[in-house]
């Protein structure tokens, strides 16, 4: 079944322009164009993929993070459908929280600021991000990560979830006690983060961990939720790492 471009549009929730563009970037590319009028058509193919485009979009991938992980010959479907339920699952119990802070505070209570913490999901996010974007599943890494992780129940996520927290909190307490990022204090926290990886996602080399260190500092958005335990911490975290990894 063909559609054209403006029923494929209404039927994706989207705008013509964004189907456009998407074209244009070689995201999502209509099934065939006429020749003689240029219109786009789309099918049932074309509405998987750009299914699997919304999924990523609700999740705050870019553009460009998600073409090269849909595009790659590695990519693994069922596992990535699989891990962005566990990403949309701790946006929605972010948000549950969020209405009960919300209900409590219109009753005149006070509120935990604990409430508007999206910490959790955005270091599980970063976690898949790195995985993903080193050419689906054609990095060791990333299949250690599926192997490692494909069991772990709700409660098992909390727990390293939690670890993840604690250390976070230690390096923001590192930093408040004067430590320079290449102390040994700071290099020692350095090791316990790198360690808690491997131990509960994959085998966390140096030159992953210095990729790591990078993003908390680039994107405004990680380094917003590292600096949710102190401001600076990011900044702190991914110089400790720099020097831990030279």
């Amino acid at each position: 079944m063909k559609m054209h471009i403006k029923e494929f549009a209404d039927l994706a929730g989207v705008s013509v322009r964004t189907l456009h563009y998407y074209d244009e970037i070689g995201l999502l590319k209509p099934c065939t164009v006429d020749e003689q009028n240029g219109y786009r058509f789309y099918d049932e193919n074309s509405l998987m993929r750009m299914q699997e485009i919304l999924f990523y979009r609700e999740l705050d991938f870019p553009l460009k993070d998600i073409q090269a992980i849909i595009s790659s010959p590695d990519y693994d479907k069922q596992a990535a459908l699989k891990e962005q339920k566990h990403l949309l699952t701790l946006k929605k119990e972010r948000l549950e929280r969020l209405i009960s802070a919300l209900e409590g505070a219109m009753k005149g209570e006070i509120i935990t600021m604990k409430a508007f913490d999206n910490s959790e999901f955005e270091i599980q996010r970063e976690l898949y991000a790195k995985e993903a974007k080193e050419k689906w599943g054609g990095t060791a890494a990333y299949k250690e990560s599926a192997e490692k992780t494909k069991d772990y129940t709700k409660e098992k996520w909390n727990e390293v979830n939690s670890g993840m927290d604690s250390i976070l909190a230690e390096f923001a307490e590192c930093l408040n006690n004067g430590s320079a990022p290449d102390s040994n204090e700071a290099q020692a926290l350095v090791k316990k983060w790198q360690d808690f990886i491997t131990a509960n996602c994959y085998t966390c080399t140096k030159e992953i961990l210095s990729g790591l260190g990078e993003m908390y500092t680039a994107d405004l958005r990680f380094k917003a939720n590292i600096d949710s335990h102190g401001d600076g911490t990011a900044e702190f975290m991914c110089m400790a790492i720099k020097s831990y990894c030279k």
